[in-house]
């Protein structure tokens, strides 16, 4: 029987801009199969949760453009389960947001927080860790995050520094977190054996999360003023737009975890892609002959090699042959095809970002 105060926060407000042409602003990737499963990565999210806490435990947090959208894929979601946010603010606000709602609800709740656009192999090892992370934290005032076993000196991703051995799942306490850093510095990080990837997942009490944002991010929290009043009240709509306008922009790593000195985190060994880019993609699809597809339609390709290539049109044939290291993105209206090397695609991608292509964002 799962703990009843056990909750799970899904943050589906992200604008997926780095996925564009596939991702758009009417349908962001968060809403799209980019995986292997035939799921959306919100749905995926929502099957993953339902396995640690209650079905009506699990909260959505997502834009107000997006609440179609939230239905359409979970129409299982009580409509008081999903929160919607006016703006996107980043995390912080996000997580602001969800917290005040579940103590309004549950002021013992222990929640995990986890992004809905990751893709989680071996979801039993998942669930074990996450369960074992939730107990940890209903018996210790922390803020648990889930680090990630590198696998290589990727730029794409934040890392943790820890104080211990990584051989178990033992909360270990947190000593840096560094944002992105350069190859060569990503490949020290590895080489040390004391760094995590930063999956952005995270596991603690309401409670706490809502004291260490009061004291690390008052910025933040101001806005939030009288919450109590109209969190959960037909008074929140109109609340909530009038605090947004005024909302700092920020993350939740920046605003508190890289401040607090509750911050611990757990090596966890299950598969883990963080897919927030095309490269991330690339790898993730990636065949022996590397190649990257996934294609709706019918397809004929032949002698590539080092070829991305996706398609979200069912009703058309793609044929393909010869193109090596090269991307082939097709949509309704949008074909892109560029040489696949990261800062080749992103810069040409950026340049699809000028005002006289808006019609097709």
């Amino acid at each position: 029987m799962k703990d009843p105060h056990y909750f799970c926060v899904i943050m589906a407000g992200g604008l997926g801009t780095r996925f564009w042409p596939i991702s758009r602003q009417s349908r962001p990737k968060q809403f799209q199969d980019f995986s292997k499963s035939g799921k959306s990565f919100l749905k995926l999210a929502y099957d993953r949760a339902c396995e640690v806490v209650p079905e009506e435990n699990i909260i959505v947090v997502s834009l107000e453009r997006f609440s179609q959208l939230v239905q359409e894929n979970l129409p299982e979601l009580p409509a008081g389960n999903l929160l919607l946010e006016p703006y996107n603010r980043n995390t912080a606000s996000c997580i602001a947001y969800a917290t005040y709602a579940i103590l309004k609800r549950d002021p013992q709740a222990v929640v995990l927080v986890t992004p809905a656009d990751q893709v989680i192999g071996d979801s039993r090892l998942f669930t074990e860790t996450v369960l074992s992370a939730l107990d940890y934290s209903a018996q210790n005032d922390v803020l648990l995050t889930l680090g990630i076993l590198p696998r290589r000196a990727d730029t794409n991703f934040g890392y943790i520094q820890t104080d211990g051995p990584m051989t178990d799942g033992t909360p270990l306490k947190v000593k840096t977190f560094t944002e992105k850093p350069s190859k060569e510095l990503a490949q020290v990080f590895i080489d040390s054996g004391e760094f995590l990837w930063n999956a952005g997942i995270f596991i603690w009490k309401a409670s706490v999360i809502a004291g260490e944002l009061e004291r690390y991010a008052p910025d933040v929290t101001a806005q939030w003023n009288g919450w109590e009043q109209y969190i959960s009240t037909p008074l929140e709509r109109e609340y909530l737009n009038r605090i947004y306008a005024d909302m700092p922009r920020t993350s939740i790593d920046y605003a508190v975890m890289e401040k607090s000195q509750r911050v611990m985190a757990i090596p966890s060994f299950f598969e883990w892609n963080d897919l927030g880019n095309w490269s991330s993609l690339y790898e993730y699809f990636s065949n022996s002959e590397g190649n990257a597809v996934k294609i709706n339609g019918d397809s004929l390709l032949k002698d590539n090699k080092g070829l991305m290539m996706f398609s979200s049109r069912k009703d058309k044939l793609v044929a393909v042959k010869g193109l090596k290291d090269y991307t082939v993105i097709d949509t309704n209206d949008v074909l892109v095809i560029c040489p696949r090397d990261e800062n080749t695609l992103k810069g040409f991608l950026s340049e699809l970002s000028a005002p006289e292509f808006e019609k097709y964002r």
